[in-house]
């Protein structure tokens, strides 16, 4: 572990917990490699980590895009610098509503002992404070609270965390968007979904980090009884970007949507890595992850619909397409099913493809030139995910980031 990342370094970003101790397991921990099945295909060992030094104290002086031009209207505004919470605005009225969104120096990310890398401990060391989300019981947030997740410093190791937690029958939609400097950084992102029994709990990331900068995500949601959980990801940027999902579905009748649509290009590797864990009776998950790799660029997926002795009745679905659109990217998808209980209806399904010949054919016998036929058929595949991503807010950019990344292609043939 490079030296940097020390006890002493770790107590200087504040004293709300045991950090040392962290800093102390991070020394020990060895960097993961892609021999293990959790890392299998990810370039993980080739991180350059004795290039980073932890960020250990606020950036100031930064102006970042407020995502304004795309969300006019909020409940809340959050804006986190290289992991530090610069500024938090809430709308009185929701205030004096009881929702709360503050910034808690003392909590830590809730990472499951056997489950714990050499990323979560330094986490645990680093992390500034959390970004703590709290919606109280019946008070539905009709307005969408927005998030700025900026890592401007080169050559950092930032650790952001966002907890949301929705009471009994209440109602709540975030949007975190994620962006980075142009230089080489990593960041290590934490996300905690607590969606309480009969509420109703949307997410939506969209992730823009710049071409040289890595990231070790996790979500980690727990879904309460007769509840609904949905969940969107738009990954575009970054040299490396992974995020693990695990999602646990605990109360009778709860429900998880999750979605995701990603595109890489240039030498860009995207990661997922996700866990449907049906723990209660009557509930059900829907994962359809959609994406396109270009150039030399590549994604990885793997998935794991987990039915629990006690997940009788639970209906699962778990879809990952991709679309190749070089000779020379690649496109790892490895769905799984683990079944403890008979009661059950479950499926999953993966593709890894080119572009459809019959509808390029279709398009060709209509006077579309090929270059513009390969462009409809792609925006046309990522409709579906797009459609059912869980703020609506923020599908139009999502359209827009796409069509960026269809820009350079055709500009570049």
């Amino acid at each position: 572990m490079n030296e940097s990342f020390t006890s002493e370094a770790a107590t200087s970003v504040n004293q709300g917990r045991n950090r040392a101790e962290s800093a102390a397991l991070a020394a020990e921990a060895p960097l993961p490699t892609a021999e293990s099945e959790e890392w299998r295909y990810s370039p993980i060992a080739d991180l350059p980590m004795a290039g980073l030094q932890p960020k250990t104290s606020p950036t100031s002086g930064v102006e970042v895009d407020q995502f304004e031009q795309v969300i006019t209207e909020r409940a809340a505004t959050v804006v986190l610098i290289d992991g530090f919470v610069e500024s938090i605005t809430v709308d009185a009225g929701w205030a004096s509503k009881g929702l709360v969104v503050e910034s808690d120096d003392s909590q830590a990310a809730h990472v499951p002992e056997d489950q714990r890398t050499v990323f979560d401990y330094l986490h645990a060391a680093f992390s500034p404070s959390a970004v703590r989300i709290e919606v109280p019981r019946g008070l539905a947030v009709e307005l969408p609270i927005v998030i700025i997740n900026h890592h401007e410093t080169e050559g950092t190791a930032v650790f952001p965390h966002l907890s949301i937690t929705t009471g009994e029958a209440s109602e709540v939609s975030v949007v975190e968007r994620q962006t980075s400097m142009s230089g080489f950084g990593l960041s290590v992102p934490v996300v905690e979904l607590e969606a309480g029994d009969a509420s109703q709990l949307r997410y939506a990331v969209i992730q823009e980090n710049g071409s040289d900068h890595w990231q070790v995500g996790r979500q980690i949601s727990t879904v309460g009884a007769q509840t609904t959980l949905s969940t969107g990801t738009a990954a575009f940027g970054g040299h490396y970007g992974r995020m693990r999902s695990d999602c646990r579905l605990t109360g009778r009748g709860g429900t998880a949507n999750l979605v995701a649509a990603y595109y890489g290009d240039g030498d860009q590797v995207l990661d997922f890595r996700t866990f449907q864990h049906h723990e209660a009776r009557d509930t059900r998950s829907d994962l359809l992850f959609k994406g396109s790799q270009d150039d030399t660029s590549g994604s990885i997926y793997t998935g794991l619909i987990h039915i629990h002795p006690e997940g009788a009745g639970s209906n699962a679905f778990q879809t990952n397409r991709n679309v190749k659109l070089s000779e020379d990217a690649f496109a790892w998808s490895v769905p799984n099913l683990e079944i403890e209980n008979n009661d059950v209806h479950c499926s999953h399904a993966s593709t890894v493809s080119p572009v459809d010949g019959d509808q390029q054919f279709y398009l060709h016998a209509r006077g579309v030139p090929p270059g513009i036929s390969d462009r409809l058929i792609v925006a046309g595949f990522y409709q579906e995910v797009i459609e059912r991503l869980p703020v609506p807010a923020a599908r139009e950019e999502v359209r827009r980031l796409i069509a960026e990344k269809l820009d350079r292609r055709t500009a570049s043939e």
